[in-house]
């Protein structure tokens, strides 16, 4: 996320808040130990908190790895609707995309870490997709607003599907890659949505 202040599709900024620094001693923790091998009495006990304490601010293990994800959905959010409505659809899906997975130099490693739990742990897969459905829609609410349709109709939910797509098809090639450019990626990767966009509202 920074020209938002917010950083990846399912988080990389800096931890700042209580939230935050939970997620990361999770994350640090899971990476080290592996996701099933790591309780949540571990990090709690990591973190220096009672585990009541830790689910007064995460409902599960799996949410954890999250972090703050719907403050990041807050920026998405933002960013969609400070764009400009003069710029084509794709080109602003592009921008958004681009600007909401800008990670700082000095998280790069552990937003890898953590995106690497994410698309890599079974286990999470299923809360996953409930994530993705959230972050999906937000595209498809913005979609739908400037295309006058409804966000559940077919073309919002397709160009929020295509949006998710070019994000985890950058991720899949990136995270095996130390050597890759992130942002070049999903900068090229959106040459497609923004043609996959355009002829889906062509009229």
């Amino acid at each position: 996320m920074t020209r938002s202040g917010r950083a990846g599709v399912l988080g990389g900024r800096p931890a700042a808040t209580t939230r935050g620094r939970l997620s990361a001693i999770a994350i640090d923790l899971f990476t080290e130990h592996g996701f099933d091998e790591t309780s949540v009495d571990d990090i709690a006990a990591a973190a220096g908190i009672a585990r009541r304490t830790l689910f007064r601010y995460y409902p599960s293990k799996n949410s954890l790895a999250w972090g703050e994800f719907n403050e990041h959905l807050d920026g998405l959010r933002d960013l969609l609707r400070n764009s400009s409505d003069d710029v084509p659809l794709g080109a602003t899906l592009r921008d958004a995309l681009i600007a909401f997975n800008t990670v700082p130099a000095s998280e790069i490693d552990k937003h890898r870490r953590r995106m690497a739990l994410l698309l890599g742990v079974p286990a999470l897969q299923a809360h996953s997709m409930l994530m993705y459905q959230d972050w999906r829609q937000v595209i498809a609410d913005h979609c739908g607003a400037r295309l006058g349709l409804d966000p559940a109709s077919h073309v919002p939910q397709t160009i929020a599907w295509q949006t998710l797509g070019t994000a985890l098809a950058a991720y899949d090639q990136w995270l095996p890659d130390p050597s890759a450019d992130l942002t070049d990626l999903l900068r090229s990767g959106s040459r497609i949505l923004i043609d996959g966009v355009a002829s889906l509202t062509q009229t």
